[in-house]
């Protein structure tokens, strides 16, 4: 056998060519090349500093550091803070969970400030007023110099947004004096009582405002300025975490940083771009603008000189021309202010004295970032002259060009189309704006527009932002419904082979995250992320709404897709980070339940018992018990939170909606409803009366249907036809064929009637 082998061997190796054999023999891999590289967007911020979108880079690898100017505590907050503080977390969030960079957030509260100081001492001044309880004589004589003190200022007004607030305040004032002397005159003590109390209620702010600017020196207590600021900061972190902005990694205090504003100020004369005078200290601009490496109004040049700005960044209680007369120029700024009556101070190597505005934020900025940071944010009324002062002051400081590599700034808030303002008395606080809408509605209404442009916080603004809610809750429930009937099935029943169907809504699907990827990466568009995410529900919804008789959608792939949009939303924290697909209904606080899965599988079970009766019910035409079907759809259910949607085919829709939007959806319908019927009796009154029109127009005999028509006709022939007008003019042939016509039309309803009556 062995022999044979070899021999078969010999005769292979004679027929294959030896060339053959090598070639079989050094058989290697084929070259393998890379697919091409496909461009990919890369993230870009709009810059203030450039004023234009600029990449986005880091100074050091995927770290950055981010200072964000925090509010000024001495009122509520407003809606003027949400729209800064939710764009900056939509912002942090998307660096953070979307571009996964290692973000250092720092966050300031001011709470030593011209602003603060004035409020703390009219607040403490008028509250010392009614503790004396003045007679109502005294209070209308005071009353009567607020309101000659009202109508000086508003003379000299001549912003006109002020001048409207002053108008309606000072008219509001007079209206009360004029009810008080009503009630003095009724001699009624109750009555008296009530417009005493009504009177201080209506002129508190302008009578606080008239006792601070003759008692406001006298105001020593130190712990006065630091009672507001606190119980305002307090408020204002509330009303943060009801918004769900995420807290700060530092949060820090100016009155926790006097020492080293001190040092940091008196490192900058040092350096030669700072001067003492009279007790205070400024900054030199035009010393620090003519060094080679620096520039003075980087983010707003055209405002260089600007006076009107500057003297608001000095702050109310600086305004006077001792002030300007110690200023080397009217362009320079205070660093340190010398402290005068009726304010707080702390010890300085100038006298007693406190912060400027501008120096808390370079100092506490660089306390805890260093001498360049990465993104600096603030509200855009901020530009000039606070953050272009702190750019001159740091970079003095640290004798550099670059303390801020990054600006962004957002918008304006409007209300209603009109300017907001917390001096003007126009703004909506946060609170009052939640009483009215969620957090969620809220924050929808900041992702549909830039964060870098103007909002108008209006109805229009949030009824779009809740019908883009409603619309994404309806596909969520759509989907939750469907992967429920499917999560019943075996596991290899929930898989289904894919059609051209299901590979279009993919492709969609795919296209949607790409798109959402690009418009992320150019200046964090929002807007356009969900306009995106909105077209991808559109498809899916129309993907749910075939009607082919073989058709049924795949639950896989709609809960892949509604995944991917709660992704999304909880990296825009419009949703918690540990939410299943769906809009919460809330969870019971510290019970460690989730709402929907207690209740929905006995839910089910009441809704399949119900596909069940009302099956055998429409099969037997009981009209009783569908119609008792249909009260627990329509009337019971709601009432707790549960929406039925029945289909041809059981089983019925279940979902889990919040009650009050059930409640409201069943008066929606109701109404409609009542309109559906009222309109369908209209129609009936009309036909009636038609009808009853045409009845008595058969009755007229046809020679005298013209003869009642005086304000047309005024003569006739004797078969009762119109030969002249109203004018006397006579009637052309072509008119008085028509009117034969009608006449014709008219005899001949009239022989109907006359037969009829036989």
């Amino acid at each position: 056998m062995y022999h044979g082998m070899k021999a078969t061997l010999r005769l292979l190796a004679s027929v294959i060519p030896s060339a053959g054999i090598r070639s079989m023999s050094k058989r290697v891999q084929p070259k393998w090349e890379p697919p091409s590289r496909t461009a990919i967007p890369v993230l870009k911020l709009y810059n203030s500093l450039t004023r234009q979108k600029e990449e986005f880079v880091p100074q050091n690898g995927r770290k950055v550091t981010w200072y964000s100017c925090g509010p000024t505590v001495y009122d509520a907050s407003h809606m003027g803070h949400a729209r800064s503080y939710i764009s900056f977390d939509i912002l942090r969030r998307v660096l953070s969970d979307y571009f996964n960079f290692d973000v250092q957030y720092v966050m300031n509260i001011t709470d030593i400030d011209d602003k603060i100081i004035k409020r703390a001492r009219q607040h403490y001044l008028f509250e010392q007023y009614l503790k004396e309880e003045k007679s109502l004589s005294q209070i209308l004589e005071d009353v009567d110099a607020v309101v000659r003190r009202l109508k000086e200022t508003l003379q000299n007004t001549t912003d006109p947004d002020k001048k409207i607030m002053l108008d309606q305040m000072l008219s509001k004032v007079v209206v009360v004096m004029g009810d008080v002397e009503i009630a003095v005159k009724s001699k009624s003590e109750e009555n008296i009582l009530a417009a005493k109390k009504n009177l201080l209620e209506v002129a508190k702010d302008p009578l606080s405002d008239w006792l601070d600017s003759s008692l406001g020196s006298s105001v020593a207590d130190n712990s006065i300025f630091s009672q507001l600021p606190r119980f305002w900061e307090a408020e204002f972190h509330k009303d943060m975490d009801a918004l769900n902005v995420l807290r700060p990694h530092v949060l820090t205090r100016v009155s926790e940083y006097v020492p080293e504003i001190i040092a940091f100020t008196q490192k900058i004369i040092d350096c030669g771009m700072a001067y003492e005078a009279g007790g205070s200290v400024y900054f030199d601009v035009g010393k620090f603008d003519s060094k080679e490496n620096h520039h003075y109004a980087k983010l707003v040049p055209e405002a260089f000189g600007d006076e009107k700005q500057l003297q608001d960044g000095e702050g109310d209680l600086c305004i006077g021309q001792d002030r300007l007369n110690e200023k080397r120029s009217p362009t320079d700024f205070a660093l340190w202010k010398k402290s005068k009556a009726g304010e707080p101070s702390w010890d300085s190597p100038w006298g007693s004295g406190r912060p400027g505005w501008h120096i808390e934020c370079s100092v506490m900025a660089s306390a805890i970032l260093g001498p360049s940071i990465d993104i600096h944010t603030g509200g855009v009324d901020l530009k000039f002259p606070h953050h272009d002062n702190e750019l001159a002051q740091s970079e003095a400081y640290f004798d550099n060009d670059n303390w801020i590599r990054y600006f962004l700034h957002s918008g304006h808030l409007t209300i209603s189309g009109c300017k907001m303002s917390k001096s003007l008395k126009n703004f909506v606080t946060i609170k009052d704006a939640l009483n009215k809408y969620s957090s969620r509605q809220l924050r929808f209404a900041f992702l549909l527009h830039s964060w870098k442009d103007t909002l108008d916080y209006s109805d229009n603004t949030m009824e779009v932002a809740v019908t883009y809610e409603r619309m994404l809750n309806e596909f969520f429930l759509n989907v939750k419904d469907l992967a429920r009937n499917v999560g019943q099935q075996t596991t290899l029943d929930s898989f289904q082979k894919w059609t051209p169907k299901e590979l279009e809504l993919f492709n969609k699907f795919s296209a949607t995250k790409d798109a959402v990827h690009a418009c992320l990466c150019d200046n964090v568009d929002t807007a356009g992320a969900l306009k995106t995410v909105r077209d991808l529900v559109s498809a899916c919804n129309s993907y749910l709404g075939d009607k082919s008789p073989d058709f049924s959608p795949n639950a896989l792939l709609l809960k892949d897709v509604a995944s991917y949009i709660m992704w999304l939303l909880r990296t825009f924290g419009a949703l918690p980070s540990d939410s299943s697909i769906g809009f919460p209904l809330g969870t019971a606080e510290n019970s460690g339940f989730d709402l929907e899965e207690t209740v929905m599988p006995y839910v089910r079970i009441l809704a399949e018992f119900r596909d069940s009766v009302r099956t055998q019910a429409r099969e037997t035409k009981d009209v009783v018990i569908l119609k008792q079907c249909d009260n627990l759809r329509d009337d019971i259910l709601p009432t707790v939170g549960v929406r039925l949607e029945d289909r041809e085919v059981p089983p019925a829709r279940v979902k889990l909606v919040d009650r009050e939007t059930l409640l409201k959806e069943r008066e929606a319908k109701q109404k409609a409803e009542e309109a559906k019927a009222a309109e369908k009796e209209r129609k009936k009154q009309e036909l009636a009366q038609a009808a009853a029109l045409k009845e008595s127009k058969r009755k007229i005999p046809p020679t005298e249907m013209f003869l009642q028509e005086t304000d047309k006709y005024s003569k006739f022939d004797e078969n009762g036809l119109p030969t002249h007008d109203a004018a006397g003019k006579e009637i052309s042939k072509g008119q008085q064929k028509k009117l034969q016509k009608l006449q014709a039309a008219q005899a001949k309803l009239y022989e109907e009637y006359l037969s009829s009556k036989q």
